[in-house]
């Protein structure tokens, strides 16, 4: 598949997105356009499901404005705050790190690069691709296993890794579709185009989609 042929099944998969529920993301950023807290829910979204990490966020925004507030709990505060998300021992643990490395490194400021982002505590690649396209609007492609799983699904890459597929989306990807891809994909991957059983006879792309790797029913 070019790109020309994946731009046409992209704007009809915007299109149908509208009806599902919001990448959590994107919902923190509707509800308070705050970098760091856009920072915090990507950061405990990892692994875990959009309805868990909205929850989770309720309740740890309702104490946390700012990154030095975690300074002023323990870090049993602050897992029972991230509880139940995924690893959400973990993740407290690098919440608690996170204000001495704000004020060390960067001036109590989120820092507004790729480069810069991954130095944070528990932000890799794909949290700092979507923190810059999400807070900062700037050109960030954010790939997790939905937009690894359904690019390679229709054909448009042909990777191994989600590491793999950024960098080939880079290559080819319009970058009109960059800060696109991962609110999209993720809300189609997580309503239609599911990692088992995918909703085929449900889908609007289904004929235009090779279905690569899908195990057809028998």
């Amino acid at each position: 598949m070019n790109s020309k042929e994946f731009e046409k099944i992209f704007l009809i998969l915007e299109k149908e997105v509208k009806k599902f529920k919001v990448p959590v993301a994107e919902l923190v950023k509707v509800q308070s356009n705050s970098s760091f807290h856009i920072l915090i829910a990507t950061i405990l979204s990892a692994r875990t499901k959009d309805e868990t990490t909205a929850k989770a966020c309720e309740k740890l925004f309702k104490k946390i404005k700012q990154a030095k507030d975690f300074e002023k709990y323990s870090l049993k505060e602050i897992e029972k705050m991230s509880y139940p998300v995924g690893f959400y021992k973990t993740k407290a643990k690098h919440l608690k790190q996170l204000p001495a490395i704000l004020e060390k490194e960067f001036n109590n400021k989120i820092p507004e690069t790729l480069e810069e982002l991954i130095k944070l505590p528990g932000v890799g690649r794909k949290t700092a691709n979507l923190v810059l396209s999400v807070a900062f609007n700037k050109e960030g492609i954010c790939v997790d296993t939905h937009v690894h799983r359904i690019t390679n699904r229709l054909g448009y890459v042909k990777t191994k890794t989600p590491f793999e597929t950024e960098m080939k989306l880079r290559e080819k990807l319009p970058k009109k579709l960059w800060r696109k891809i991962n609110y999209v994909l993720v809300a189609f991957g997580q309503n239609t185009c599911t990692p088992l059983s995918p909703k085929c006879s449900k889908c609007r792309i289904e004929k235009q989609c090779p279905k690569i790797n899908v195990k057809k029913k028998r």
